[in-house]
Order: structure tokens, then C-alpha cells, then sequence
């Protein structure tokens, strides 16, 4: 399984909105004691984690968000990693801050990242994590370049603390269950 997560590499960008997708990544690492290694040749931080005695890669491209598809072309070239087996974690604002929405493929949604994969992939066939951000009052560039208001944060961090059990599960029990069990 390819589990990638979507966001902005550097410090700058680190806590911002746009990099949930990181954050989700970082915290199911966390909970297997794994840590992530920069890959140049395929433009992207990756750990591999043993999940149910198969492994899986956790991919975080290192490309800046309008070029992740990039990456992850790459990634599943190299690892031959078939479209059925790829699922991406991703920022959404029109999900209410923290709020969960797990789908078996879809559009971009005016999301870059997502654009690029697509285009990458050449189909939107593959499955999906969005997380919430909220909807920005301003510009949406800075919205989500920008970080959380503290209130937003605690509410965040509680939706990513779903991460390593929402991915286990989905590695045990499949797509379905973990759109019953966590979309809301």
C-alpha cells in the first residue's frame, strides 16, 4: 500500500493548513517507530511500516503541492505499486475544520495537489483521506498557507490523532469500513 500525505516540505510550511496531510503522515509514523528518509530520485520523504506483516510506504513529496503528482508517479513506478493500492491524505476546505471524509475516488475539487496526481496518474481512481480546514474569510492562498488559530488547532490535532488507527483499520478491514467508521 502507497499512503501518501499532501503538503509543503520545509519549516515555513510545517504547521500550516495545507500541510495536514504531513501531520497525518508524521503521526502514523509515529505510532510504528518509524521515521522518514529523503528520497531525491523520487522527490519525496518515505518510511516503510509493516502493517499486518506486509509493508506499506509512507510518502510525503517533497515537491511543493502543485507538483506532488510528481512524486508520486515516481514512487509507484519504482515500487510498482498498482492505482488500486494507493490512497492520499489531503487538506479540503469545504469540510468543516477537523471533519473527516474518506471516498474511493473523486475529482480534485479545485485541490492542486490532487490536480497533479491526477494528471500524473492520468485517473482519479484512487481513494482518498480529506481532512477540514475550514473555509477561508480571505484570500485562499493565504488561508491555507497560513496557520491554525489556536481553537482550530486543538481541533485539528484531535482529527489527526485518528491517523494510525484510521490507517490500520483500513489495511485490516478495507475502504468501506473506515468510510462507516470515520467519515462524519
Amino acid at each position: 500500500m502507497l499512503i501518501v500525505g499532501l503538503g509543503n516540505p520545509g519549516l515555513k510550511y510545517k504547521k500550516t493548513r495545507h500541510n495536514v496531510g504531513f501531520m497525518f503522515l508524521d503521526e502514523v509514523a509515529k505510532a510504528n517507530q518509524v521515521t522518514f528518509s529523503i528520497n531525491k530520485n523520487l522527490q519525496c520523504e518515505i518510511a516503510e511500516v509493516y502493517i499486518n506483516k506486509e509493508k506499506h510506504f509512507l510518502v510525503k513529496p517533497i515537491t511543493y503541492m502543485n507538483l506532488s503528482g510528481d512524486s508520486v508517479y515516481k514512487v509507484m513506478n519504482y515500487y510498482n505499486i498498482d492505482i488500486n493500492n494507493l490512497i492520499v491524505i489531503y487538506d479540503d476546505m469545504d469540510l468543516d475544520v477537523g471533519q473527516i471524509r474518506i471516498r474511493k475516488n473523486g475529482s480534485a475539487g479545485g485541490h492542486n495537489g490532487m490536480k497533479s496526481i491526477i494528471n500524473n496518474l492520468n485517473s482519479q481512481e484512487y481513494k482518498r483521506i480529506r481532512i477540514g480546514i475550514g473555509k477561508p474569510s480571505h484570500s485562499s492562498i493565504d488561508f491555507v498557507l497560513g496557520q491554525f488559530s489556536k481553537n482550530d488547532e486543538v481541533v485539528i490535532l484531535g482529527a489527526i490523532e485518528k491517523a494510525p488507527n484510521i490507517i490500520d483499520d483500513f489495511i485490516y478491514h478495507g475502504i468501506d469500513y473506515i468510510m462507516n467508521h470515520y467519515n462524519g
